[in-house]
């Protein structure tokens, strides 16, 4: 129903503007759902008739070498405006990114400033670690009511999760005696990859449609906390497998240890792109299937179109909790297979 909302509104705004004149050019597919999945400064809303857009600004933060800290509203930059030497560029190598002008307006290479700005994608990861909170905060409050009993209330929904966590990838790969230390872990992880992917599935209102775990900065953080716990977690004969290869002619291991250390980043790799490769399709196709009625102009297309949507948004419901799955299912192997002692 969100979903079918959404696509009546943005139709009846772009087919408003051809009509009154706003906009006559090409519908651009790929700037469309760009502007959605990609990160942004601005949480754009809909756009009026006259052309106008209706957006909220978030607030820049940036450091540079000769002014400092600077703080400002991102409106103060939109469309192209250039604020206090500042400009967000819109095109070219550095599009997306806010830079340093001169007089005449050309960007100064050599001074890119820092760019620590509140964004979409990190308003979008501040509300689901509060959303977070407010679960587990709740659960904790249930228990300390009613005890270790029949589940109630959020209870209900959160116990059966945590209890799969514990009993199919915690205790299955990590051991009996071992996998309390890293639950925290495993829970934290797991929970935070699935609020953001339901989250990034719902388009309003902010910050819900924030694509955060569609962000490869998200997904390359995520998987450097399990490498390095794995690492840390690393016994005698896991690095003995990678070094000294039990059974291992010696004469093969200079091929076989750079090969076994180039397997320890292998594994983060594919963490950080098989997250973000999956999300980042899947808005793709759902938004792909929107931009369909804007390219053939009929809303004779819209009903397909929506139920398509719909099943697709469906498939991505499952693909959101499948995700959250995988990779805390691998990271408590990866870690499993470190922290594993040599069996007499």
């Amino acid at each position: 129903m969100i979903l079918s909302l959404f696509v009546f509104l943005t139709g009846t705004t772009v087919f408003g503007q051809e009509e009154h004149g706003g906009i006559d050019e090409k519908f651009n597919a790929s700037d469309f759902i760009m502007d959605h999945i990609a990160d942004s400064h601005e949480w754009h809303l809909w756009d009026k008739k006259n052309g106008e857009s209706v957006a909220i600004y978030l607030p820049v933060i940036i450091y540079s070498k000769d002014k400092g800290f600077d703080m400002f509203s991102s409106k103060k930059i939109a469309h192209g405006h250039v604020y206090n030497g500042y400009k967000l560029e819109e095109e070219g190598d550095f599009k997306g990114v806010i830079v340093s002008v001169d007089a005449m307006g050309n960007v100064d290479e050599a001074n890119i400033p820092l760019d620590f700005s509140i964004t979409k994608s990190v308003v979008g990861l501040f509300s689901s670690c509060l959303i977070g909170l407010l679960l587990f905060i709740g659960l904790s409050r249930s228990y300390k009511k009613t005890g270790i009993s029949h589940p109630r209330g959020i209870q209900r929904f959160l116990e059966p999760i945590i209890l799969f966590i514990r009993d199919d990838i915690a205790v299955p790969n990590i051991g009996e005696h071992k996998y309390e230390r890293y639950m925290p872990y495993l829970l934290s992880v797991f929970f935070f990859i699935l609020i953001n992917n339901i989250m990034g599935l719902v388009p309003f209102p902010p910050p819900f449609g924030a694509n955060v775990t569609g962000n490869i900065a998200v997904t390359l953080t995520l998987a450097v906390f399990t490498f390095i716990i794995t690492q840390i977690s690393g016994k005698k004969q896991y690095w003995q497998h990678i070094f000294a290869t039990p059974g291992m002619p010696v004469w093969l291991l200079p091929i076989m240890v750079p090969v076994e250390v180039l397997g320890m980043f292998t594994k983060p790799f594919a963490l950080t792109i098989r997250l973000f490769a999956n999300i980042t399709a899947g808005h793709i196709i759902v938004l792909s299937l929107v931009s369909l009625i804007f390219i053939f102009k009929s809303l004779v297309v819209a009903p397909v179109s929506i139920l398509f949507v719909i099943f697709m948004d469906c498939l991505e419901l499952f693909v959101a909790f499948l995700q959250a799955y995988v990779f805390t299912l691998l990271s408590a192997l990866f870690i499993g297979l470190a922290a594993e002692e040599k069996h007499h």
